[in-house]
């Protein structure tokens, strides 16, 4: 065969092999392209490590680690009462979904970061006793934190809830009063509002689906909420329940009885405010007030008084 024959026919299958190639990848690329455009409009079911990826890294990472650590710190901390603490931190509304040991180790740790913090400082620029004192002080100080972090949460919640609770008892005896069921009563509540209270008869309704008597999810709520109005409205609802008293009129008293309460708190509060706003006065505008009407007739007086 000719040399130059067999030369064009290798040339010519080397060229049409490079096209199939460029082809082939053309087609490829266009076909992710088709499926990346159909992915923009259709919703494709992603697995759970894309899921757990998708999340940021002090999600994913830190915050499980954390959580890790002061659980495991919290068992070697001391032994407080585990329910109770729980039902602390159900009153304050789980913030940050932290657990009775995640809590007594966030103590610990605070405890520990401000002895070291105040042993740094203090060793370097006291001396012995005074240093030691100090640090002590620390040391209570970042154990007693959380506490005081604790308490103030439980305050905010619990007048959050005392705040919203007529309002979310004139609806549920309006509800009821037209002829709802007090279960769809409550659901009104929750489809109007999203606060505190509006969660917990959210809550509620979950333990009642699941199977829990009404009386019992009640009762829970109460203990949660720690609120001395949401007792007393729970055990009139209980009541009614047992003794088959129509529950229209028990909402109605209720209503009545929370407004009735809300204005002699708005009462007490207006006679507190002098005696607050006392202090503010004495301290603050008094000494103003002597420096501004008296302290022009001080030049005059010292200028008396030295002649004298």
């Amino acid at each position: 065969m000719d040399p130059n024959l067999m030369l064009i026919i290798i040339s010519v299958l080397i060229l049409f092999g490079v096209l199939l190639v460029i082809f082939g990848l053309a087609r490829v690329k266009q076909a992710d392209a088709i499926s990346d455009r159909l992915n923009q409009f259709t919703e494709r079911v992603m697995t759970l490590e894309e899921l757990e990826l998708q999340q940021p890294f002090h999600q994913r990472v830190l915050l499980p680690m954390g959580r890790s650590i002061l659980a495991t710190l919290g068992n070697y901390g001391p032994e407080q009462s585990a329910e109770r603490l729980k039902t602390k931190l159900q009153q304050a509304g789980n913030p940050g979904g932290i657990t009775p040991p995640m809590f007594v180790g966030l103590r610990v740790v605070l405890a520990i970061l401000l002895f070291g913090i105040f042993a740094v400082v203090t060793f370097t620029t006291m001396d012995f006793l005074n240093a030691i004192i100090c640090t002590g002080g620390g040391m209570l100080l970042g154990y007693l934190l959380p506490a005081m972090w604790l308490g103030r949460e439980i305050a905010k919640r619990k007048h959050n809830i005392v705040k919203a609770l007529p309002d979310a008892l004139d609806l549920i005896t309006i509800s009821v009063e037209a002829g709802l069921a007090f279960d769809s009563a409550i659901q009104r509540v929750t489809d109007k509002w999203d606060d505190a209270l509006s969660k917990e008869f959210a809550r509620v309704l979950a333990d009642m689906r699941l199977g829990r008597s009404r009386r019992e999810a009640l009762h829970d709520m109460a203990t949660r909420t720690g609120v001395d109005d949401v007792r007393t409205f729970v055990a009139a609802i209980i009541q009614a329940d047992q003794l088959g008293v129509p529950m229209s009129k028990i909402l109605r008293i209720q209503s009545d009885q929370l407004r009735i309460r809300r204005r002699q708190r708005a009462e007490e509060a207006a006679q507190k405010a002098p005696i607050k706003m006392l202090f503010p006065m004495v301290f603050l505008i008094f000494p103003a007030l002597f420096v501004v009407i008296l302290g022009p007739a001080v030049p005059r007086i010292m200028e008396g008084l030295s002649g004298l």
